[in-house]
């Protein structure tokens, strides 16, 4: 499995092939997927609308839905069955446009099936869903441009692949300056050693190739992105025993990160910031991730880079904001980043899914 081709050639086989629902995946992480508190309502009129059929295939591990779409250009990364897209598709509205990439020939064929029935679902004239086969480590090679999407959304499809920092390069190339990545993905709570790497049902279901939760965050850094911010996080359980004894001490949790693509490092200076209450769904309160929670018409004060993103992002004209003087930090010393650890916000949440072992296939 070392190889990049090897690996992706044994995902397409266990994807395309060997799973014929989310049912036989052998851990808790498409049911991470199913939310533990209310989900806004467009949210949930948008989930509604996709065909069961679409729903059945979908293996994703979170709800990667960052709010304020409309007329957005959205890339999905591994889109799979297509249930993400076609719920965007609803979010962006007639004026926006959703693309679905993903290297498995038979989900994509399966998904643009159900590209009609979703236009006329929605009543729009024109179908605003594409879905091109290629891979996420080469998005300009399947014919994606530079600086062309408001935001990529991915949801549980970075952990199968093996070049990881390709995948945020490509991510960062090609959306637009204040432009978000926001999925979600798998993460171990230490680093994988290579022998699972090796296994193809460990890979296949994730485990083989998730990352360690710190290494996000300097694979980020590494390609200009901003610090991930962690919106939210599940424990996730492995239901096959077999696959439970190979992985030994290590746990697996889903966690939802944005990273936003900052024209330029921010300065030093924190701001003092206001939401206007102007979302949709949010006229009173903004939980922008676990740790920036924002109350309509009350100043909160934010680092630099926090204030880089909501004065560039697309949440510019819902914040205003004031620069200060000094110096807005936690800390003096070197960042710890505990408030990203998904495990630590699974443990404080209570967030699990709790599901009896599944006997081996």
């Amino acid at each position: 499995m070392a190889e990049g081709d090897d690996v992706r050639e044994n995902v397409k086989k266990y994807y395309g092939s060997r799973l014929e629902s989310s049912s036989d995946l052998q851990t808790s992480a498409t049911s991470c997927s199913l939310p533990c508190s209310q989900l806004p309502r467009s949210l949930r009129e948008a989930l509604s609308l996709v065909h069961p059929e679409v729903i059945k295939r979908f293996f994703g591990c979170g709800l990667p839905f960052p709010v304020k779409l409309e007329g957005c250009r959205v890339l999905d990364l591994g889109s799979g069955s297509g249930r993400d897209c076609f719920a965007f598709s609803k979010l962006v509205g007639p004026s926006g446009h959703v693309t679905g990439i993903d290297m498995t020939e038979q989900l994509i064929t399966a998904s643009r099936q159900f590209v009609e029935y979703h236009q006329r679902k929605l009543g729009y004239e024109e179908p605003n869903v594409t879905f091109i086969q290629g891979y996420m480590e080469k998005l300009s090679e399947a014919g994606i441009q530079r600086d062309s999407m408001d935001v990529l959304i991915s949801n549980c499809v970075i952990c199968l692949c093996p070049d990881k920092r390709a995948v945020l390069q490509q991510a960062y190339d090609v959306l637009k300056d204040g432009g978000e990545l926001y999925f979600s993905d798998m993460y171990a709570s230490s680093v994988v050693p290579d022998h699972m790497k090796q296994d193809p049902v460990l890979w296949g279901e994730g485990m083989g190739g998730s990352l360690f939760w710190k290494d996000l965050i300097s694979l980020a850094h590494s390609v200009g992105f901003s610090t991930p911010l962690l919106v939210s996080a599940s424990h996730i359980e492995v239901h096959n025993m077999e696959l439970k004894a190979k992985a030994g001490d290590i746990r697996y949790a889903s966690g939802t990160y944005r990273l936003f693509k900052l024209p330029q490092q921010p300065g030093i200076s924190g701001a003092a910031v206001i939401y206007k209450g102007t979302i949709p769904d949010f006229p009173d309160q903004l939980d922008f991730d676990s740790s920036h929670c924002f109350k309509k018409d009350v100043e909160v004060e934010v680092d630099a880079e926090m204030a880089a993103i909501l004065q560039i992002s697309r949440f510019s004209s819902d914040f205003t904001v004031r620069m200060l003087d000094k110096h807005k930090s936690d800390s003096d010393s070197a960042p710890q980043y505990c408030h990203l650890n998904p495990f630590l916000l699974a443990d404080r949440r209570g967030s699990s899914v709790k599901q009896c072992s599944k006997t081996s296939r």
